[in-house]
């Protein structure tokens, strides 16, 4: 399947390239992902959203293995394999995240044995956000247990970007980076 909106190839314009270049790890060697190649198509917006993701996967207040796990399973939910085949590339061999728990983020429910207590209830929280767009009472009891009110707010916006990015993703059909991981085959 052909992406509806192609990435931008190079050569790029100094400005871009140094636009694109804040999108990826500093240093890298490769070229710039086909998300951001695509979202460089609007480059204002491009721009506006760079800080927020970057905040989120580098300043956090959450536990990064945390994050990861609300983003595998918001991209999941979205049906979004590009963008949970970019972080299970990138970020779970960094967090050690176990295969197992990998997988399960695509075909396991939150109540299967392989979560954690806390892992569970994030499971849950994005499947709520994903399924309702709010959280129920019951859930909200739980969570605040474990996580403080701004811990809390950013796991919203993690799921909530992680959305933004599924819809892009899925609607332009940006095409699998040759590294990402794909889906695991539900058994």
């Amino acid at each position: 399947m052909s992406p509806r909106i192609p990435p931008l190839e190079p050569p790029y314009s100094e400005e871009l390239a140094t636009m694109l270049a804040k999108w990826m790890p500093p240093g890298a060697q490769v070229e710039p992902l086909r998300l951001f190649r695509t979202l460089a198509q609007h480059r204002e917006l491009l721009d506006r959203m760079r800080p927020l993701g970057a905040g989120i996967l580098g300043k956090g207040a959450v536990n990064p293995m945390e994050r990861e796990i609300v983003i595998h399973r918001t991209c999941a939910r979205c049906g979004c394999e590009y963008e949970w085949g970019v972080h299970a590339v990138f970020f779970d061999d960094a967090l050690h995240i176990p295969q197992g728990k990998l997988a399960a983020t695509v075909t396991a429910s939150a109540h299967d044995g392989v979560w954690t207590e806390r892992e569970s209830l994030l499971i849950r929280l994005a499947d709520e956000l994903h399924d309702t767009s709010t959280v129920s009472d019951e859930l909200w009891a739980k969570l605040s247990q474990h996580w403080n009110t701004p811990q809390f707010i950013e796991l919203c916006v993690i799921a909530g970007f992680y959305h933004l990015i599924s819809f892009v993703a899925n609607a332009a059909q940006v095409e699998p980076e040759a590294r990402a991981a794909r889906f695991p085959v539900r058994g």
